[in-house]
């Protein structure tokens, strides 16, 4: 992925070149800009029926299984079946359990990692020797402050089967490079590993919107409709531009309200609420820069006063704009 200026700052509505930098860097991209991915740990898991595991809140994980299957439930307690060679991603970390479909007493994950995993020996083992599933594991978290309503809409399960051929290869290959990093510990091993967890992240979340070809996905779904896609892009390449909804209709060539319509299924948000939602977004990222003044972001981020910039920053984020800089976003 090109590595851009991807700062709140860039797309200043007085700057050209702003825009034209903005209009080159894709959709998805920009917006996974603004939510960091920090690795944490990439082990292997080994386990032998009977077996079952419990996640509780808290770092995100992907599996990439590699011998067996599993049985995956989710935070409201539905079962996903997995095979040999699918991926699974729990983005949101809301804890969830895995097993063999059949036992029902779960361990800890958390325990078991600690009594197991060492710097010399990144490996789970868990079970009754019976029949065998081995997967690499790896745990993560969206550093979400400024957009946490991002991460909140995705799913509690992504699942890419390989039957669905987005893996191609690529997945195996990918969680090995990243466990050789891991054991071996060259220099910038850490850092290789963070951005090999990037990788293999964005590639879950582009293969998943290519499955689900804009069903209920949220903004990514919206990814994958290319009309509706056309108008999340000019929100994003133009974002204080004062849109209307008949202009950004006309970009996505439909009818103003089919495209209302079309747009708040697909993003599960009214266009001009997206709109508003962005433009507020950006200037959080303005007010959180060292010499930041409440006027001058509201006028460069294209409100008439200060007191109108004041009041919908201080409802879309719970806290006024001058305390920006001190505040920490709560899931809203």
């Amino acid at each position: 992925m090109d590595h851009h200026d991807q700062s709140p700052a860039m797309h200043a509505p007085s700057s050209k070149n702003a825009i034209m930098l903005a209009s080159r860097v894709d959709l998805l991209s920009q917006i996974l800009a603004m939510v960091n991915l920090h690795g944490e740990i990439v082990f292997t898991v080994e386990l032998s029926q009977p077996w079952a595991l419990r996640f509780h809140p808290g770092a995100a994980y992907f599996f990439i299984v590699l011998e067996g299957g599993l049985t995956v439930v989710n935070d409201q307690g539905h079962a996903l079946q997995v095979a040999t060679g699918d991926l699974i991603m729990l983005p949101r970390g809301l804890g969830h359990g895995l097993s063999d479909g059949e036992c029902a007493t779960e361990a800890d994950l958390a325990a078991l990692m600690a009594a197991q995993v060492t710097a010399e020996k990144l490996n789970v083992s868990h079970g009754g020797g019976g029949q065998q599933t081995k997967l690499i594991a790896g745990a993560f978290r969206f550093e979400s402050a400024s957009v946490p309503w991002l991460v909140s809409a995705l799913p509690s399960v992504i699942h890419i089967p390989k039957a669905s051929g987005e893996t191609a290869g690529w997945a195996e290959g990918l969680g090995y490079f990243m466990m050789k990093e891991a054991q071996e510990v060259y220099p910038g091993a850490s850092i290789m590993i963070s951005r090999l967890i990037d990788v293999l992240v964005i590639s879950i979340l582009r293969s998943w919107v290519r499955i689900e070809r804009g069903g209920n996905v949220g903004w990514l779904g919206a990814l994958g409709d290319r009309r509706i896609s056309r108008a999340l892009k000019a929100i994003h390449d133009e974002p204080y531009r004062r849109w209307t909804v008949l202009d950004l209709a006309r970009v996505a060539g439909l009818s103003r309200s089919g495209f209302a319509a079309r747009f708040t299924a697909l993003v599960k948000e009214a266009p001009l609420s997206y709109h508003s939602r962005w433009r507020l977004t950006l200037a959080l990222g303005l007010m959180r820069q060292p010499d930041a003044k409440v006027g001058s972001v509201a006028r460069q981020v294209g409100y008439d006063s200060e007191a109108a910039f004041s009041r919908a920053f201080k409802a879309q984020f719970g806290f006024a704009p001058m305390n920006a800089k001190s505040t920490t976003i709560q899931d809203r």
